[in-house]
């Protein structure tokens, strides 16, 4: 900024217009005026003024002197000398004008007005009936007031300017797809239109207390990480307010350290925080060193509006890089791991159902034992299907409690309950035209299942806490390896919830029942993890192969993938051979070593008995490593945990 600023108050306009009536060299009130109209910068307007001062006045010379840090900056900066120091500060003591020499000095003084002089070289001629002194007291106190109203006109003029640059950058930074290029464009545009030498974003990390500031110049990775009270820009993280600092006025709250690493000397610091559409802070903007001085009020202002315009565009930004993300997941998981591996009847004759269901929006309930696969089977659906664009949200319906499960799939407003500080939406909202898949659909609370069904028919849900109706136009797929029509007469499920999710049922095979389906899926298992392993593939030898196919894997196609994650990472050469089937080894006993239930008991007693037993000696071997036994088990720790509670028995840690 100049060193010439001015600092008009309300009403110079008036004072202006009453020094024209007073008949003050009219032409010369009506030219300055005219002048400072245009919005021209300070040292514009003042080259252009002292000029028509020298013409019209008919003096030799014309200078602005300010006092500035000490001394006396004279303005145009040029040859032709100035008046002594002396005059200038008795003129300002005095508060009229003094001559010394050939210099006239006249004080610029308006009502907070900083310390200027005007100088002038030789004796200017006032109008007839006027003293000289008279004429340039009534000429600086004018002179002064047109100063203000080019000051003015300079402001609106710079404010619209800034709004017209601000609104092409807005438009510009929308068509910018990646957050890195943006927070470059950003911080450019910071630094041009404030005249300053270096800009920082920097995004609040909450979780780590952290504060990564984009771009940061001299840094290696052009990041900076700092924790979120450091220097100017963490108070105005924990303070919300803007802060201005200069090497003399706050040496103390810049952090010389982060200078000293990057090799750099902050001499001023402007911050403004930054807030996202929703309000909550987003992480602040800095600026450094004005080149021409300190950063002012206006320069605050300046920030603080492109700051609201780029929190708004940054974190539109890292929403579509965050679907980018997610399509990209989408798209590896369909040319990797959602397959169907295997060649057997059940297999073919399950893929030809899955071409023909995906191209549907048909409800379907897939059924099988834990780990035959349903979460794949329900993926590739969605993959097959014309929502494949969309998302696929997962949820088990076991893991979630009760009292959480309609929060989670229906979404909640702010204030809802005790812990629900903000809006969120629910899993319904998240799968909008995509896939919801319900996993464990059976261990649905009968609240719940009425809600679901409600939604269900009606396509509409509402958040807890509010009642604005959302449209969902989402595909639901149920999964569960219970017996649901079992769970129906027993009057813990739903019928008509039943129905409504039974259009199309899929019934996974278990893999004793795939024949040499293990093989196949031994071979892709042990290939995909060797090469994460970053080692040859193992071969499997004979005898292996025939353990693998007598084993009667009770934790199906999850259990037999564990095995060869194993073996890939662990086993120190191959081939395999079957006494490093430890696993199977485990759990293949002999008919004494069993859990043995006696005759004569209903068979639904005798399943929950056998079951019992069984989970008891499982955990017995594993030491009580309840992970390692829902692992044996194959079933999720949540859900071994369920089954307990089922049958009654005690929770172990």
């Amino acid at each position: 900024m100049s060193p010439f600023p001015t600092k008009p108050e309300a009403g110079l306009p008036e004072e202006i217009e009453r020094w024209v009536e007073g008949g003050t060299l009219l032409l010369l009130s009506l030219r300055l005026t005219a002048l400072a109209a245009t919005g021209s910068r300070p040292e514009d307007f003042w080259t252009k003024a002292l000029w028509i001062l020298e013409r019209e006045l008919q003096v030799e010379q014309s200078r602005l002197m300010v006092w500035q840090h000490g001394a006396w900056q004279a303005f145009p900066d040029g040859a032709g000398g100035q008046p002594e120091s002396d005059l200038l500060a008795e003129v300002l003591d005095e508060e009229r004008p003094q001559q010394r020499g050939a210099w006239w000095a006249v004080p610029l003084l308006p009502p907070g007005g900083e310390n200027r002089v005007l100088a002038l070289r030789g004796t200017p001629r006032p109008p007839s009936g006027k003293g000289v002194r008279e004429f340039l007291l009534e000429l600086g106190a004018g002179l002064q007031c047109v100063a203000g109203f080019a000051e003015t006109a300079l402001r609106r003029t710079e404010r619209i300017t800034r709004l017209a640059t601000l609104l092409e950058l807005s438009r510009k930074w929308n068509q910018t797809s990646e957050m890195e290029p943006l927070l470059v464009a950003v911080a450019e545009a910071a630094t041009k239109l404030l005249d300053a030498d270096r800009a920082t974003i920097f995004l609040w990390d909450r979780e780590s207390h952290t504060l990564v500031g984009r771009p940061a110049l001299g840094v290696t990775g052009n990041e900076l990480r700092i924790p979120d009270e450091t220097g100017i820009v963490g108070q105005v993280i924990h303070t919300r307010e803007p802060r201005r600092a200069d090497r003399e006025e706050a040496s103390q709250e810049i952090d010389r350290s982060v200078d000293e690493a990057v090799g750099y000397e902050t001499q001023s610091v402007l911050c403004v925080p930054m807030f996202a559409a929703d309000g909550e802070l987003y992480g602040a903007f800095q600026v450094l060193n004005q080149r021409s001085g300190r950063f002012d009020d206006e320069d605050e202002v300046a920030l603080a509006e492109i700051a609201q315009q780029a929190a708004v565009v940054l974190q539109n930004t890292e929403q579509r890089e965050r679907l980018a993300r997610a399509n990209q997941q989408w798209s590896e998981a369909s040319a990797s791991g959602v397959r169907l591996i295997g060649d057997s009847p059940a297999i073919r004759s399950l893929q030809s159902t899955l071409e023909r269901v995906a191209q549907t929006d048909l409800a379907v309930l897939v059924l099988g034992e834990n780990g035959t696969g349903k979460e794949v089977v329900s993926r590739a659906i969605h993959l097959q299907s014309p929502r494949r664009d969309a998302p696929f949200v997962a949820v088990n319906c076991a893991a979630i409690a009760d009292t959480l499960l309609e929060s989670e799939l229906f979404g909640h407003e702010k204030g809802a309950f005790t812990d629900a500080h903000q809006a969120r939406a629910g899993k319904f909202e998240l799968a909008a035209d995509g896939t919801l898949f319900l996993d464990e659909i059976g261990d649905m609370s009968p609240g719940g299942q009425a809600k679901l069904l409600r939604v269900l028919e009606e396509k509409v849900v509402v958040r807890v806490g509010g009642s604005n109706p959302i449209h969902t136009d989402t595909r639901v797929i149920a999964a569960t390896n219970q017996n649901l029509a079992e769970l129906v007469r027993e009057k813990k499920f739903r019928e008509d919830l039943f129905f409504r999710l039974n259009v199309v049922t899929l019934q996974l095979p278990p893999l004793r029942e795939r024949g040499d389906d293990v093989l196949v899926l031994a071979e892709y298992f042990l290939n995909d993890f060797c090469r994460k392993a970053r080692r040859e593939t193992l071969e499997i030898s004979t005898a292996a192969q025939q353990r693998l196919r007598d084993h009667r894997w009770p934790g199906n196609v999850r259990e037999l993938r564990n095995l060869m994650e194993q073996l890939a990472f662990l086993l120190p050469q191959g081939p395999i051979k079957a006494e490093d089937l430890n696993f199977i080894a485990t759990l293949s006993r002999s008919q004494e070593d069993t859990p043995g239930v006696e005759l004569g008991l209903p068979l639904t007693d005798a399943t929950l008995r056998f079951q019992t037993e069984y989970i008891e000696r499982t955990v017995t071997e594993s030491g009580g490593n309840m992970t390692e036994v829902a692992r044996r088990l194959g079933l999720h720790r949540s859900n071994l945990y369920r089954k307990m509670r089922q049958l009654g028995m005690n929770e172990l840690p």
